[in-house]
């Protein structure tokens, strides 16, 4: 079966980092964008960032210059840095295949194509 499997959630002050990592298995990785979705309670679903299967990456405009994506193809594992943290990134995170980039959250996920994974709780204290 398909697994994603996030990790590197937690609470962190205001300016603060994390990273959160992607554990994939019976995934064709190198066929598939990955991203990173989040939804807050009472805030949209949203993705925040994606990466190509050409390597091109790409960020929502509130995490540029803060954010990073990155793949290694090697371990079929996506990641996400996050630094300068605002409470406003309080969200749970999900990894993801991204189907088609402009597609609503709850589009994806109820059309029962591509992968998520559970979700990782991020919270931000100010």
């Amino acid at each position: 079966e398909v697994q994603l499997v996030e990790s590197g959630g937690g609470s962190v002050q205001a300016g603060g980092s994390l990273t959160l990592s992607c554990t994939t298995s019976g995934l064709n990785f190198e066929r598939w964008d990955m991203g990173w979705y989040r939804q807050a309670p009472g805030k949209k679903c949203e993705l925040v960032s994606y990466i190509s299967d050409n390597g091109r990456t790409y960020y929502v405009d509130a995490v540029k210059g803060r954010f990073t994506i990155s793949q290694d193809n090697a371990k079929n594992t996506v990641t996400l840095q996050m630094n300068g943290l605002k409470p406003e990134d309080t969200a749970v995170y999900y990894c993801a295949t991204v189907i088609e980039s402009s597609l609503p959250c709850e589009t994806v996920r109820s059309s029962g194509i591509g992968h998520w994974g559970q979700g990782t709780q991020v919270t931000v204290s100010s």
